[in-house]
């Protein structure tokens, strides 16, 4: 096979959570373990730090993984979903995955993906580790899939834990309650490895605290380590000063992410750096801050408060659950427009009802949908939203609904493409003019 029919073999013969939702997930890490064991347990031969959490994790990885490629350790990055490319998954120095390696990894792997049925999740997780052990890597960021405890990627010892927040997500999977779903995140925290809150509230401090103890981990805020002094924010950057609470000084970054949400990513990442510096590990100040500047450079993150045209500016945001939501509209109040137009769709297992409700009834919406068996149908989409007095169009795909807001937009409105990031994915390389 080739690149491309290898690709198509994996989509095509592999349960994927992305398409498919539930029925892809697979509750135990029986086949990871198996395909590692098969694999000479690649992930045993270089150092991770692993990143759970409801909303951030993305961000926090990249982040984290510009600093440590600017400070000179080879490091590898593996998050998911991708959006344009399968390669995005697994990067080193921020350079994707060879098509070769795919290709000869797949070749070797599928007696074992007839043996054991393994997810498209497991294979992809197995796939990283190989890669980055091949790759000889310093050091690799491991974000995870889907909630902690029972997460493909929970087979690491990793140099340090972070879990940035906790939210309403995945409750199918998770648990109805937000103690429930945080203790399936704190599976993650693991015997002596030191482990970083991002934001805590009072439902789940009980629930870290009790793990953290459990595995005589020692247990930091990046709440109580940092405080938000000001910000300066344009379409392209983020300005930002911090009191550093155990040293008592102040600090200044500015971030090539603009989201205002990224505040607290920043906060997350910053105790994580002072807790990998007591590790050993040479993070200079300056060289933190210059790759905080050009983050989207370095690892080609993509999606997160995005600018991709401008007179009307048009922004892509992958937020996609209830907590998501709340920080794009806190950013979205902040900003100046004549009008507001929302390019809107969902997946099936989010709770629609709660997200709409905290959408604004005075913006114009395009309702599309995703091209994946899991994308919610546009016409049950907006038949929900009419009723919580959001009214606009259908589209069947995501460009057609951004062609539609930029022939009604006036060139000083604001167009936001948000609800899911499948259909961020969808946009086409013709739209993102700025990146």
């Amino acid at each position: 096979m080739n690149y491309s029919e290898t690709i198509a073999f994996l989509y095509e013969h592999l349960p994927m959570f992305s398409k498919q939702g539930e029925s892809a997930y697979k509750k135990d890490l029986t086949n990871t373990l198996w395909l590692c064991h098969k694999l000479g347990n690649p992930q045993q031969h270089f150092k991770t730090i692993h990143i759970a959490g409801t909303n951030g994790k993305g961000s926090t990885s990249h982040m984290l993984a510009a600093i440590l490629q600017t400070a000179g350790y080879k490091t590898g990055l593996y998050t998911s979903p991708h959006l344009k490319d399968f390669r995005e998954r697994i990067k080193v120095n921020g350079e994707l995955c060879s098509k070769n390696f795919i290709i000869e990894f797949t070749q070797k792997i599928i007696p074992e993906i007839e043996n054991i049925k393994p997810s498209f999740f497991e294979i992809t997780v197995a796939m990283a580790f190989e890669y980055f052990a091949k790759q000889r890597v310093d050091i690799a960021v491991i974000e995870t899939g889907l909630g902690g405890r029972l997460d493909s990627t929970n087979i690491i010892l990793p140099e340090l834990s972070v879990i940035t927040n906790i939210g309403w997500d995945h409750m199918n999977l998770l648990g109805n309650t937000l103690t429930a779903i945080a203790k399936e995140k704190a599976g993650i925290i693991k015997p002596n490895i030191p482990v970083v809150i991002g934001e805590v509230i009072n439902e789940t401090k009980p629930v870290f605290e009790q793990m953290a103890a459990l595995n005589d981990a020692p247990l930091t805020y990046a709440q109580h380590a940092y405080k938000l002094l000001s910000y300066q924010q344009n379409l392209l950057s983020l300005n930002i000063t911090l009191q550093n609470n155990n040293q008592q000084v102040t600090e200044t970054y500015t971030l090539d992410l603009p989201g205002l949400y990224q505040t607290n990513n920043l906060i997350t990442v910053l105790t994580s750096v002072e807790e990998l510096r007591s590790k050993g590990w040479n993070l200079p100040k300056t060289l933190v801050q210059k790759a905080l500047s050009q983050t989207k450079k370095i690892t080609g993150l993509h999606g997160r408060w995005e600018l991709l045209h401008q007179h009307p500016n048009v922004i892509a945001d992958v937020a996609h659950n209830e907590a998501g939501i709340q920080q794009l509209l806190q950013q979205i109040a902040i900003c100046s427009f004549s009008k507001l137009h929302i390019v809107f769709g969902m997946v099936k297992d989010k709770d629609a009802d709660k997200i709409l409700a905290l959408l604004p009834n005075n913006a114009q919406y395009y309702f599309t949908q995703a091209q994946i068996p899991r994308a919610l149908d546009k016409l049950i989409l907006r038949a929900k939203a009419q009723k919580f007095g959001l009214i606009g169009q259908v589209y069947n795909h995501v460009n057609e609904a951004i062609e539609a807001a930029l022939q009604c937009a006036n060139t000083t409105d604001m167009i936001v493409v948000c609800g899911s990031v499948f259909l961020i994915a969808e946009i086409e390389k013709s739209h993102w003019k700025l990146n």
